[in-house]
């Protein structure tokens, strides 16, 4: 590979970085935003539905872009955007209109990162000719330890939201800025196809094997989605944790991803995509029970570690087995499983949410039954991770 190559990879990596070490610093940190607004359960679901549901705005705004300009000055915009919005979060001061308009800023900045960051690794691989985008999710959650960690820290030094918010936002920004320019450009990202030609490749991508692994991405995502906005209020408020134990069900959750995705590559090459899955599906249906039972803190960050390690299969494989009934090469398929990513995480979200204030005393604990039950479809939906494979695309020209 040429140095441009690996300018670029590093630069993607870095991206990568930046979007979980804000995200992490800031969900990590949900029960210290709830107390400092004075906010009821009810309001926090609604300002945690917030961010998806906005995300998806930026996520689509973003691609329309990338026509134009390219994935590569989006990501540059958009990244240091997310760190605004983060520290602007921190600098509420208990007024809900402004708490409201960071958090959908957050939302949207962080829909666009997701789109341009994704398309950014995507140019890379197909540059590199080789699988690499489980590695770049790696690193959001090797990223994502870290701001769990720091906010574990934060809490025992008590620091203000401010602070705690801060100090992550602008080294991200810094890194963002830093690596921004070594992105590939509008014309290293290869040419996409015309607007007639993904019409005519929308026809040929069958619906009925994307939607099996997209429900099942779909379930993933909404007890990710229940794991990341909760884990922390469900250990402080249910669980006694001490203020430094509350980030750590994220990080224990996010280090068992990083372990099972540096292992699930050669998993699927041995056992296949079904059984991979399969096992998946019943360790974190095993996690998300122990999450319910769990008698105390140090059990249910453990029960966070068990899930995480077999949640964390779904979306690769997913993404593998899309591409299997993609015939056209242009991601079809693949944008197609993509909308997935938000319908679990605004469900998670709304879910809990709606849920968790039915019970005064175990209120979480039972909305964290909702996602246990909902995996065990994924171990149902397993045997979708194997279609058939349809026939390879035909040139351009016959496909108009």
């Amino acid at each position: 590979m040429s140095p441009r190559d690996r300018q670029a990879r590093l630069s993607a990596y870095a991206a990568f970085a930046v979007q979980g070490l804000c995200f992490a610093s800031l969900v990590t940190r949900v029960p210290r935003v709830q107390d400092a607004h004075g906010m009821s359960d009810g309001t926090l679901a609604v300002v945690l539905l917030l961010v998806p549901v906005i995300a998806g705005v930026g996520s689509v705004a973003a691609g329309a872009l990338f026509a134009r300009f390219g994935s590569a000055p989006v990501l540059r915009w958009a990244q240091p955007g997310v760190c605004l919005a983060v520290t602007m979060i921190g600098l509420t001061g208990g007024r809900m209109p402004l708490l409201y308009a960071a958090v959908a800023l957050f939302g949207l900045f962080v829909g666009a990162v997701d789109a341009a960051m994704n398309a950014q690794a995507v140019a890379v691989e197909r540059r590199y000719g080789v699988s690499l985008l489980t590695g770049f999710y790696a690193v959001w959650s090797v990223a994502g330890i870290a701001g769990g960690l720091w906010v574990a820290l934060a809490n025992r030094l008590e620091l203000g939201l401010a602070a705690g918010f801060a100090i992550p936002a602008a080294l991200g920004a810094a890194v963002s800025l830093l690596t921004g320019p070594r992105l590939l450009r509008r014309g290293e990202e290869g040419t996409g196809p015309g607007a007639a030609e993904l019409k005519a490749a929308a026809r040929r991508v069958p619906w009925r094997p994307v939607l099996v692994v997209g429900a099942a991405m779909g379930i993933f995502y909404l007890a990710d989605a229940a794991i990341s906005n909760y884990s922390a209020k469900y250990l402080e408020d249910e669980l006694g944790a001490a203020g430094y134990a509350v980030p750590l069900g994220y990080v224990a959750y996010q280090i068992a991803m990083v372990a099972s995705r540096a292992a699930a590559d050669l998993g699927v090459r041995r056992w296949g995509g079904v059984r991979v899955v399969r096992l998946g599906g019943l360790a974190g249906l095993a996690g998300m029970i122990g999450v319910v039972a769990a008698p105390g803190a140090a059990a249910a960050i453990a029960a966070f570690a068990v899930a995480g390690l077999g949640l964390a299969v779904v979306a690769p494989v997913a993404f593998s087995a899309a591409g299997r009934v993609d015939p056209t090469g242009l991601g079809v398929a693949v944008a197609r499983l993509n909308v997935f990513n938000y319908v679990g995480f605004v469900l998670g979200a709304a879910l809990m949410g709606a849920i968790a204030p039915l019970s005064a005393t175990d209120g979480l604990r039972v909305a964290f039954a909702a996602p246990a039950v909902l995996v065990a479809l994924i171990v149902a939906l397993a045997g979708g991770f194997a279609p058939e494979p349809v026939g390879a695309a035909r040139p351009a020209a016959a496909t108009a």
